[in-house]
């Protein structure tokens, strides 16, 4: 079976991510499990599992290599970027690959869920 997980990500990210503008999703914290998919969770108001994107590979660097490297595809201003890392040296960029919105939206629930997680949730 395969291990996914559950993304808290702000609504204007997770649209721009299945959009296909934004094609980094930025971490401070990555999996210590070998997760193939991500599952989108549109945050605050929304709340609603919208989606999911294949892992395309996992970028760890300093702050600084890290936006040069992802800039053009961000999704996000610098100031966005900047104030997420604030304080830390080195961070993550979870490259999105295949994506692929739901056509219906559903709730946490259906994940037997029972709240969003802070940064993330494995699942299967």
């Amino acid at each position: 079976m395969q291990m996914k997980v559950l993304l808290s990500i702000k609504p204007k990210y997770a649209q721009r991510i299945l959009s296909g503008e934004k094609k980094y999703e930025f971490r401070k914290r990555i999996f210590t499990k070998n997760v193939k998919s991500v599952v989108i969770y549109s945050s605050t108001p929304e709340q609603l599992v919208i989606g999911e994107f294949t892992i395309g590979g996992i970028i760890h660097d300093s702050i600084e290599t890290l936006w040069l490297e992802t800039q053009r595809d961000a999704g996000i201003s610098y100031e966005e970027f900047e104030k997420y890392f604030s304080g830390k040296d080195k961070g993550y960029a979870i490259i999105v690959s295949k994506f692929k919105k739901y056509s219906h939206p559903h709730s946490l629930s259906k994940l037997n869920v029972d709240t969003a997680p802070q940064s993330y949730r494995y699942i299967v």
